[in-house]
């Protein structure tokens, strides 16, 4: 008796710590940061070592807004399974202290010849306790290449879509290697995945709360890219992962209370990606000059982007709307306070569209907020790093050095040194979206 209202009561608490779990996913706002920390509290729910989380795209993915599969009765040509997020705590151990695991990319197609694949098309969850012992009937197979290629042996995998009442698959969730007390892979119990299961059914709401929010952005993004073709979708999502990965490492350096971080980094994925919107109400005769030469009438409007950006975010109604405003308003000022830095501490209430800048006085060090300054280095490094109508890309290596030599001029030196820390991450980024490039070329 006493036995089993221990196991009534262990159950209890876990199904507690499902629903606190539930309520903070609830808490976040874009979908990239929801996504790595659905997968990581699947992970501590079934105690798994491992995982991956996928989410579905269209072949030919510009700025369009996320799309949905209904397994019921969607074609699936035109689409596939990305890996948005991968975690495996035996590799990481391996790894230097507090390191990130690789920034991973490739694609699935959604077929049912693989696991994640089978689960997309068919809406099913799939528990399999041993992925080198499958039989020999089953429509979908393991691909054992991630495990040749790392030594890692996987064993058990469950497998579920994320899918929504009406049936709409959002993307796969997989965990891998359920761990006993003595960390030996078992495979996922029934309680395992029921609590899974529960968990799932609440992150998928949760996500598509986050997906209003991103496709609002996005559009925003194709408004601009209509409007400047050299604002692309790709420039703005590279800015917004870096800049993630710059806060990270800083977060990381100066010690910041986890909570704090979390709420900042779900802000600020958001807000990098706003950081040039106010180019929509820049003039075509500058906008799509193709010379980088400006007179300085033409200049002082070109910069005025800042103040038009920070207007469409007059205001805010949310800690979203005040970051948005504040990358678009200062992420061209100055550390240093130059003058080459703007717009400075003018009204941008007050500016009135297709006039040239007024003269004041430039912001300096932590005047300029913590977002804009993140995202700073991150859009100048993009911008060095890839071709504009009017100069060719710099090497890597020449785009880094170009912002640590603005370390304490243009840039906060602390934010330099935590960029400089996750060089790995911001290539390991930037080769992934020149993949998915070329695949969509």
């Amino acid at each position: 008796m006493k036995i089993e209202k221990m196991f009534t009561e262990d159950k209890a608490m876990k199904l507690q710590k499902v629903f606190e779990t539930e309520k903070l996913l609830n808490e976040i706002r874009d979908t990239d940061v929801l996504l790595e920390r659905i997968l990581t509290e699947a992970r501590l729910i079934a105690n798994a070592d491992a995982g991956s989380i996928y989410v579905i795209e269209e072949k030919q993915q510009s700025t369009q807004t996320t799309r949905f599969v209904n397994y019921e009765n969607e074609e699936f040509n035109n689409k596939l399974l990305r890996i948005k997020y991968a975690q495996n705590d035996t590799q990481k151990k391996k790894m230097l202290p507090d390191a990130k695991t690789p920034y991973v990319y490739f694609t699935v197609p959604i077929t049912k010849t693989s696991i994640s694949g089978y689960c997309a098309c068919t809406g099913e969850l799939l528990n399999i306790a041993d992925a080198y012992n499958i039989p020999e009937d089953s429509p979908y197979k393991f691909n054992s290449s991630t495990d040749i290629s790392t030594g890692y042996t996987t064993k058990s995998v469950l497998t579920l879509p994320l899918k929504t009442n009406n049936n709409q698959i959002l993307g796969v969730l997989q965990i891998i290697n359920a761990m006993d007390e003595n960390g030996n892979a078992i495979p996922f119990s029934n309680d395992s995945i029921d609590y899974i299961q529960q968990f799932a059914s609440s992150a998928t709401q949760a996500l598509e709360h986050t997906y209003l929010t991103s496709n609002m952005i996005k559009r925003m993004q194709r408004m601009a890219e209509f409007r400047d073709p050299k604002e692309t979708a790709a420039h703005v999502e590279r800015v917004s992962d870096f800049s993630l990965e710059i806060y990270d490492q800083y977060a990381k350096n100066k010690k910041i209370d986890a909570a704090e971080k979390m709420k900042f980094r779900d802000t600020l994925k958001i807000a990098a990606k706003c950081h040039d919107l106010g180019k929509v109400g820049i003039s075509d005769t500058i906008l799509k000059k193709v010379t980088p030469r400006f007179d300085d009438n033409e200049r002082s409007i070109m910069c005025s982007h800042t103040c038009i950006g920070a207007q469409l975010f007059t205001e805010p109604e949310s800690e979203i709307d005040e970051m948005c405003r504040d990358v678009a308003l200062r992420h061209h000022e100055w550390w240093d306070g130059s003058d080459k830095g703007y717009p400075g501490n003018l009204d941008f209430k007050k500016y009135e569209i297709g006039t040239p800048l007024e003269k004041a006085t430039p912001l300096k060090g932590e005047e300029i907020p913590l977002s804009a300054r993140i995202v700073a280095i991150a859009d100048v490094f993009d911008a060095l790093s890839h071709r504009r109508v009017y100069k060719e890309a710099w090497s890597i290596d020449d785009a880094f050095m170009g912002i640590q030599n603005f370390a304490g001029k243009q840039f906060d030196p602390e934010l330099v040194l935590a960029f400089l820390q996750v060089r790995d991450r911001i290539i390991s980024i930037n080769s992934a979206y020149e993949r998915m490039e070329n695949l969509q070329n």
